[in-house]
């Protein structure tokens, strides 16, 4: 029983939790990490590990399909999706032991059970073994989200889905509709539409990919009409009718009513926070729609109370709490970290083609008064991009044009989800765009388009 006093306990062992817990333990502190469920928390089990897993098979499948594309021959192509699932759960159950290890190797305590705070400075964790009553002076919540469901969209786990259940399916969808298009809904809407699900997305805004830039959601787009998939965009899923072995979902658009029917839906609609029965109220921290406000060192107000990751608010992405994690671990043990930007954190979308970003977009950079130049670069002008087999995407920058700042990156096509990284670097170190025009960015390779994309935000492109 881990009964007793500690420096710091951490609630929800998630890419936030554990990142934070073993930070702690590394500059000294006598940590505890609390959780419910699984180590690693949603990401390494229910989210961003296995289902790039399944994404991964997708990709392998759609190669193999292609393969008269690259002079190869491959005969009765298939799958199968018990497999694939099996593979996806076995990556996740190895990334969970990682985690694991890696808090026995640095003198980590877990509990596992349900926590909550009696008071401040208080931990109470009902566990099956009975209640253990622990303290510390610092107590970092990082209890994550959970997927949002609306009145009449409820997932039964048959016929409509969250995430959890798409992730071990009991049959392949043939029919499958995907309510929100954000990153959760298109992953599953490429996976599925891939392997031949007849797939449709419907997304309440004016585009898919919302908080993407418009030219790079419009190219996205393209593609996956072109491998099939439906797209509705400003359309609202209004209810769902449930019958034997179907589902009728009455979809709006333009104020008229369309009755369409599936055999499964998946839910994306977005995420709530995870701020329920801790006793955060009592205790005067702040809740506002599920999220913990804090400040921009997470700190929730009350004396020693942090929150981090997903039940701190956007953007809702693995990397952002897990830097948030280190932050609070250093900031307890009398360090002066720098606080997390949320502007320079990128986001990745693992569909087929890949999307990410960072920064402003073009709208987002004019709405906030910038005097703007943009480059945009093809992936049909990159030598590495056509031998791959891979010329549909595209690289776009946003410059302050006074400054010469970058104010943003947005990127569609293969492998971006790798090569963001390197605009995220360069907003770090506050680069300029003659930075990024001299450096000398290495042939054939992906990545010239980045330095291309810069060169047309100023008039010196060299291969369109």
């Amino acid at each position: 029983m881990a009964t007793g006093n500690f420096d710091m306990i951490v609630i929800g062992a998630g890419p936030g939790g554990y990142v934070a817990a073993i930070r702690a333990a590394q500059l000294g502190l006598r940590v505890c990490v609390v959780e419910r469920e699984n180590l690693g928390g949603i990401c390494l089990n229910w989210g961003c590990i296995p289902t790039k897993a399944l994404l991964r098979s997708s990709e392998v499948f759609h190669l193999m399909e292609r393969a008269k594309d690259y002079g190869l021959s491959a005969d009765k192509i298939g799958y199968d999706l018990d497999a694939v699932v099996k593979r996806s759960r076995g990556v996740a159950r190895q990334m969970e032991g990682g985690v694991k290890h890696l808090l026995k190797k640095n003198k980590v305590e877990v509990v596992m059970g349900e926590a909550t705070l009696p008071a401040r400075g208080k931990v109470s964790v009902k566990t099956e073994k009975g209640t253990e009553e622990l303290s510390a002076k610092h107590i970092v919540l990082a209890t994550g989200a959970r997927a949002r469901e609306l009145p009449g969209l409820e997932a039964d786990g048959d016929l409509v889905w969250t995430y959890r259940h798409a992730l071990v399916p009991s049959r392949m969808p043939k029919k499958l509709l995907v309510i929100g298009s954000g990153a959760i809904g298109i992953e599953f809407a490429s996976f599925y539409n891939t392997l031949g699900a007849e797939t449709t997305v419907v997304e309440v805004m004016d585009q898919i990919l919302p908080v993407e830039d418009r030219d790079i959601a419009a190219l996205a787009k393209k593609q996956f009409v072109k491998q099939g998939m439906k797209i509705m965009e400003k359309a609202t899923v209004k209810k769902l009718d449930r019958a034997k072995g179907k589902v009728t979902a009455h979809v709006e658009t333009g104020g008229k009513v369309e009755k369409l029917e599936f055999d499964t839906v998946i839910s994306a609609v977005g995420i709530v926070g995870n701020t329920e029965g801790l006793g955060l109220e009592e205790l005067g921290v702040k809740v506002d729609r599920t999220h913990v406000v804090v400040d921009e060192y997470c700190r929730t107000g009350v004396e020693g109370l942090y929150a981090i990751g997903d039940i701190a608010g956007a953007p809702w992405l693995a990397h952002k709490a897990s830097h948030e994690g280190v932050m609070v671990a250093e900031l307890a043990t009398g360090g002066h970290p720098h606080p997390v930007r949320p502007e320079s954190i990128a986001g990745c979308t693992y569909c087929q083609p890949q999307v990410a970003s960072v920064g402003l977009t073009e709208a987002k950079a004019k709405e906030a008064g910038y005097e703007i130049r943009v480059g945009k670069f093809p992936f049909i002008g990159n030598g590495k991009a056509v031998a791959l087999g891979e010329p549909e995407g595209l690289v776009k920058t946003v410059f302050d044009a006074k400054t010469g700042e970058l104010l943003g990156a947005h990127m569609v096509g293969a492998e971006v989800t790798e090569l963001i990284q390197g605009f995220v670097v360069g907003r770090q170190l506050e680069t300029t765009e003659e930075d990024l025009m001299n450096t000398v960015f290495p042939h054939p390779t992906l990545s010239e388009m980045m330095h291309e994309s810069v060169l047309a935000a100023y008039d010196r492109v060299i291969h369109i």
